[in-house]
């Protein structure tokens, strides 16, 4: 019941959706590249991913001081078809724009 009640609160937000979306298309994005496409600082693009990682559509990879998000695999039937009516929605994501620096 708590993760079904994470996943729907994760998708409750259409900032989020916009960032699953933009994840969901870029396939393997970094914090800092996020950050900089939203025009957003670090900490409020780690508290939505955070969540979205909580309702169970993100897995993380760390690499060094760096964090790539990407969407989980394999996804039960429920959210791969949040994925599939969210790729259907009319949304306007960003550019991509390289944020991380070596």
């Amino acid at each position: 019941m708590e993760l079904f009640l994470n996943t729907v609160g994760a998708i409750n937000d259409e900032t989020r959706i916009k960032i699953l979306a933009f994840i969901n298309q870029n396939e393997e994005v970094c914090v800092c590249d996020i950050e900089q496409s939203f025009n957003m600082i670090q900490s409020r693009i780690s508290r939505h991913l955070k969540i979205l990682k909580e309702g169970g559509f993100l897995k993380v990879k760390r690499e060094g001081r760096w964090a790539y998000y990407s969407i989980r695999s394999p996804l039960d039937v429920f959210r791969q078809s949040v994925l599939k009516e969210i790729s259907c929605l009319s949304i306007e994501l960003p550019e991509y724009k390289k944020g991380c620096t070596l």
